[in-house]
């Protein structure tokens, strides 16, 4: 079994190849985006963080929203969260959002309005693991620092026809030993990206173009007959399902809404009052709870406004949503870190998870 990148069979003459044609490739046919026509530190860093878990179609809307509201540093660092958060709204994995405020707080912190540019410092900005890390100080900085991202991985284990687990500590230290060996230390940028944005149009992981593919005859697992086998699959776990009670608890026209502690799942967002439904008891019975527990209200539950499905990551949800009458109690943030009341045309003045926007907008609809 193949332990580290250096007793894998490859030679100099083949590496100087997949380089040539690799840039060849990008230089003609890569994807005109926002953050590739600057050499801002910052507006890397804000790609690479949106671009993590996200396609690009979706991102390149937010990203211009982004810089449009924070074109600098200094601009993010002096923004209330709950506008980063409102900006953010709908992309999803909000911890990318608060930990680029932190950072951005940090950067101004510790190195005036300037970007760190060494490879140990943009490690310890919040958020930033290895790959980010080493994408900003390549772009950025030109470091001979090399990336491995889930397109990178699959491009990799096709061309060195890797038969490890790429996702193990093992795997995981030998492709990105691969990666390094194959850097264009010329060009370490560039490189890095042509690397990706092979992965994400060519190289891709269910039907990949290998007839368009630059570096086809150079690939050992299409020498082989054997794309589709590579990378090398686990067996996957069915998420998990969480059945979850909400209310909309009115006070005339006015409702009543809660923000989520800041660490963990969607923090810092505003949604309506609930949680979990607990086993024997019935989604009215949970709402009560929930909002008692949460808010220190006594609310009636009355009649079901609407059931929501949805997806995250690692488990899903139905959400069941009540109408609630406000019976008594003064709202405390007891589960929570606000609450307030707003009218209905006010919540959008709000960042909320999917999940409840899907609610505000029925809301919003039968009010218009």
């Amino acid at each position: 079994m193949t332990t580290s990148a250096a007793e894998m069979d490859i030679s100099r003459s083949w590496v100087v190849e997949l380089r040539t044609r690799l840039r060849t490739w990008y230089d003609a046919d890569s994807r005109e985006l926002p953050w590739r026509q600057t050499g801002d530190p910052y507006r890397i860093w804000v790609s690479e963080i949106m671009l993590q878990q996200t396609q690009v179609i979706t991102v390149i809307d937010y990203y211009q929203r982004f810089i449009a509201a924070f074109p600098s540093i200094e601009h993010l660092a002096a923004a209330p969260q709950a506008r980063v958060l409102k900006l953010w709204e709908g992309l999803g994995y909000y911890a990318r959002a608060r930990n680029l405020h932190k950072g951005a707080c940090e950067i101004v912190s510790r190195h005036g309005n300037g970007f760190p540019r060494d490879l140990s410092e943009i490690r310890r900005i919040p958020g930033v693991g290895a790959y980010t890390a080493a994408a900003i100080a390549s772009i950025a900085f030109s470091e001979k620092v090399a990336v491995v991202d889930g397109n990178v991985s699959r491009v990799l284990c096709r061309t060195l026809r890797f038969s490890g687990d790429p996702r193990s500590s093992s795997g995981v230290k030998i492709l990105t030993e691969a990666a390094q060996m194959l850097l264009d230390p010329d060009a370490p940028g560039e490189h890095n990206q042509a690397m990706m944005e092979l992965g994400a149009l060519i190289c891709n992981p269910r039907s990949p173009a290998c007839g368009r593919c630059p570096v086809e005859t150079l690939c050992a697992a299409r020498s082989a007959g054997e794309v589709k086998l590579y990378p090398l699959k686990r067996s996957s776990k069915s998420k998990p399902h969480r059945n979850i009670a909400a209310a909309l608890i009115w006070k005339g026209d006015l409702l009543l809404i809660a923000r989520r502690p800041e660490n963990g799942l969607l923090g810092g967002l505003w949604e309506f009052p609930g949680g979990k439904i607990e086993k024997n008891e019935t989604p009215q019975q949970a709402v009560g709870r929930e909002v008692l527990e949460e808010t220190g209200l006594k609310v009636k539950v009355k009649d079901l406004f609407q059931t929501v499905e949805h997806g995250y990551s690692h488990f899903s949800i139905t959400m069941q949503v009540y109408h609630c009458e406000y019976l008594s109690g003064s709202p405390q943030p007891y589960g929570c870190t606000d609450v307030r009341w707003v009218r209905v045309a006010e919540l959008d003045d709000f960042a909320f998870p999917k999940a409840n926007r899907i609610i505000i907008d029925r809301l919003m609809e039968l009010q218009s």
